[in-house]
C-alpha cells in the first residue's frame, strides 16, 4: 500500500481532477500570482489572500508538503494543525491531528481556531476553502505536484506569513542540495527505469509526475516520460517493449513481481534490478527533495553514488 504522499506525487492530484488552468504542475498560472505592492497573494483556486494585518499565529496544514515547509521556514510553532499523513518533521507529531486533507473534516479544523488554513488545491477541496473562507478563515490553496512548484509555493506561504526571506532561504538550501547530487550524475549514463505503483492494473509514473524530474536529477530515465499522465494505465506488455534495466516499487510489489513468470524471464538478465526507494522519503516535492535524490541516486548508480 502506498502512502497517500506518494501517490500525491505520482498522480498530481487525487482523483484525477483537472488543476485550475490546464494540466498538472503549471507554475506559470496566472492563479498564482503574487502583488507584493498591493499586500495580496492569488492562491492556485484563484483566491485571494490578504497579506497585510497582524502576523498569522495559527495555522493549520492540510498538505504534509507545506507542513515540512512551514517547519523548514523556522513556523512550526506556529501550526495548530495537521493531517494524519504529516510525519515529518517529528515535531509535526506533537501537532494536533485533524484527519485527512482531502474533504478535510471542517469542524475538527475548526477547533483548533486558525487564522490561517492551507489547503492542497485539488477539486475535492474547493468546497472545504468555501466554507473556511465563509467563515471569515483565511485560506491558501496551493498544488505542488511538480519540483518547479517548489519555490512558487514558499513564496507564496512566506508572503502570507509575512516572510519571504526565509522562505527564499529554504528554496536556495534545497536547489543547492538538488545541484550536489546533479553535479555527480550528470557525466553518467542514465539508468532507464520504470516506476510501478499499482500492479492491478499496471499503473507506473508518467511524465507529468514530479518523480519523472527528480529521477532526471537522479541519474536516471524515465521510460514513459513523454507520457503526460502522471500516473498512466499501461500493459506488462509495453513496459518489456520498452526496455527498462530498473523497476522501482514498494517492497510487497517487489516479492509480487518476483513471483511473476514474466518478471521473471526479465529479471534473468543479470543487469536487470528491481529496487525500493524509500518513499516516505521521495513522495512529495518539499524541503528533502535534495536527499530523495541522493537516495535514488544511490540506487541506480550504486558503483558512483555512496
Amino acid at each position: 500500500m502506498l502512502s497517500v504522499a506518494l501517490v500525491l506525487a505520482c498522480r498530481g492530484h487525487p482523483g484525477r481532477d483537472t488543476p485550475p488552468g490546464g494540466a498538472s504542475g503549471d507554475s506559470s498560472s496566472a492563479s498564482s500570482r503574487a502583488n507584493a505592492s498591493g499586500g495580496v497573494v492569488v492562491d492556485d483556486f484563484g483566491d485571494t489572500l490578504v497579506t497585510t494585518g497582524p502576523p498569522r499565529r495559527r495555522i493549520v496544514s492540510l498538505n504534509p508538503a507545506t507542513t515540512e515547509m512551514l517547519f523548514a521556514m523556522g513556523d512550526g510553532d506556529r501550526v495548530v494543525g495537521r493531517t494524519r499523513w504529516d510525519t515529518y518533521p517529528p515535531a509535526a507529531l506533537a501537532v494536533a491531528d485533524v484527519g485527512d486533507g482531502l474533504r478535510p473534516n471542517i469542524e475538527a479544523v475548526m477547533a483548533t481556531h486558525p487564522d490561517l488554513v492551507v489547503l492542497y488545491a485539488a477539486n475535492d477541496d474547493r468546497e472545504a476553502a468555501r466554507r473556511f473562507r465563509a467563515a471569515g478563515i483565511a485560506t491558501l490553496s496551493v498544488r505542488n505536484d511538480r519540483m518547479v512548484d517548489f519555490r512558487r509555493v514558499l513564496r507564496l506561504i512566506g508572503a502570507a506569513l509575512h516572510d519571504r526571506t526565509r522562505a527564499d532561504a529554504v528554496a536556495d538550501s534545497v536547489d543547492r542540495s538538488l545541484a550536489a547530487v546533479q553535479s555527480i550524475t550528470m557525466p553518467l549514463r542514465p539508468v532507464t527505469v520504470v516506476w510501478q505503483i499499482e500492479s492491478a492494473p499496471l499503473r507506473v509514473i508518467g511524465g507529468g509526475s514530479y518523480l519523472t524530474d527528480l529521477l532526471a536529477d537522479a541519474g536516471g530515465r524515465n521510460i514513459y516520460g513523454a507520457v503526460r499522465d502522471p500516473s498512466p494505465q499501461v500493459s506488462l506488455e509495453d513496459v518489456l517493449r520498452r526496455g527498462p534495466a530498473v523497476v522501482l516499487t514498494t517492497t510487497a510489489a517487489a516479492q509480487a513481481l518476483r513471483a511473476d513468470p514474466r518478471w521473471r524471464r526479465w529479471l534473468s538478465d543479470s543487469t536487470h534490478r528491481v529496487l525500493v526507494p524509500d518513499t516516505a522519503l521521495v513522495g512529495m516535492p518539499s524541503v528533502r527533495m535534495g536527499e530523495a535524490a541522493a537516495e535514488l541516486a544511490r540506487l541506480l548508480h550504486p558503483d558512483v553514488v555512496h
